[in-house]
């Protein structure tokens, strides 16, 4: 699962009708091929973290993943709670066949 805590920074507007009913489910933009939780990065899209993701990696679940991306068939997950000197997560690259998907 992509990490949703980073969109707490974004403002989001409110409506003028702040009690309207929706009456139509909101679409899920398709997913990228290449997808960062990090806010700073280029491959970073906002609307599609207002979904759960879930990502797979060799037919296997993976709930930790920071990036992935599916051409390349790459992730890239933290190791333990090391950081680095910015404060980010030291990630590492796994390798396979990569699956992402709405759930």
């Amino acid at each position: 699962m992509m990490r949703a805590n980073n969109l707490s920074r974004l403002h989001v507007p409110q409506s003028p009708n702040k009690h309207r009913i929706m009456t139509e489910p909101t679409e899920k933009p398709a997913l990228p091929d290449h997808l960062s939780a990090d806010p700073r990065s280029p491959h970073h899209h906002p609307a599609i973290f207002e979904h759960d993701i879930g990502i797979r990696l060799n037919d296997k679940e993976r709930n930790d993943v920071e990036e992935y991306c599916i051409s390349e068939g790459w992730v890239k997950v933290p190791v333990g709670n090391s950081r680095d000197r910015k404060g980010n997560p030291l990630t590492i690259k796994l390798k396979g066949k990569v699956e992402a998907y709405y759930r």
